[in-house]
C-alpha cells in the first residue's frame, strides 16, 4: 500500500507544517513507512508552497509524489499547477474561496471537495491560521490515511504550546465535516 499526499498552496498558510503532522502520524503513531517532502519560494508569505508525503507499509524506494491518491490544494495557483497530476479518481479537498475555478481536472474522475476551509477554520476557533489543522482532520476521516489517535498526538506534538486546544478543536472540526465527506452528504 503506498499512497500519495500533496498539499499546496502559498506561504502563510500551513501547507508544509499540514505534511510534516500528517507523515509523523503515519510514521510515528501508526508504524508506516512515510517520507515528507517540500518546496516553496523565497517569500515568507504568499509564495508558492507545496509538501509531499508518500505513505507505506513497505519501505519507500522513492520519496517524492508522483500521481497524489489525495490533494488538499488552497490557492487557485496550486489547483492549476497539480490538478492534472493527481491519480485517476483521486480525492481532492480545496479551498473554495481561493479556487473559485475548479474546471480543470474533470476528465480524471476525480472526487473534488470544495469547502470554505478559512471561513470554517475561522468560525470554529476565531483564527484562519487553523484552516491547515481543520483540513488534515477532513482529510483523515474522509480517506482513512491514518487514524484519528494518530492525527490528533501529531498535531500536538506540532503546534505552539498553548494552542494545543484550540488546535484539536479545529482537528475535531475537521472529523465531524470529512464524515460528511465519507457519507456523501452535502
Amino acid at each position: 500500500m503506498r499512497r500519495e499526499i500533496l498539499f499546496s498552496g502559498f506561504g502563510g498558510q500551513g501547507v508544509i507544517l499540514a505534511g510534516v503532522i500528517l507523515g509523523r502520524a503515519a510514521a510515528v503513531y501508526e508504524d508506516l513507512y512515510a517520507v515528507q517532502t517540500q518546496a516553496y519560494g523565497p517569500e515568507s508569505r504568499g509564495g508558492a508552497s507545496m509538501a509531499g508525503v508518500v505513505i507505506s507499509d513497505e519501505p519507500i524506494d522513492y520519496p517524492k509524489v508522483m500521481a497524489p491518491d489525495y490533494a488538499v490544494l488552497f490557492s487557485q495557483e496550486a489547483y492549476n499547477k497539480y490538478i492534472h497530476s493527481i491519480r485517476e479518481g483521486g480525492t481532492v479537498i480545496v479551498e473554495k474561496d481561493l479556487v473559485p475555478s475548479r474546471d480543470a481536472g474533470t476528465e480524471k474522475n476525480l472526487k473534488v471537495y470544495a469547502l470554505p476551509l478559512t471561513e470554517l477554520a475561522e468560525q470554529t476557533t476565531g483564527l484562519s491560521l487553523t484552516m491547515n489543522i481543520l483540513t488534515l482532520g477532513i482529510l483523515v476521516e474522509a480517506t482513512g490515511i491514518v487514524g484519528r489517535e494518530a492525527i490528533e498526538k501529531a498535531v500536538l506534538d506540532a503546534v505552539p504550546r498553548g494552542t494545543e486546544e484550540l488546535n484539536l478543536k479545529a482537528l475535531h472540526r475537521g472529523f465531524e465535516l470529512g464524515a460528511r465527506i465519507k457519507g456523501n452528504e452535502p
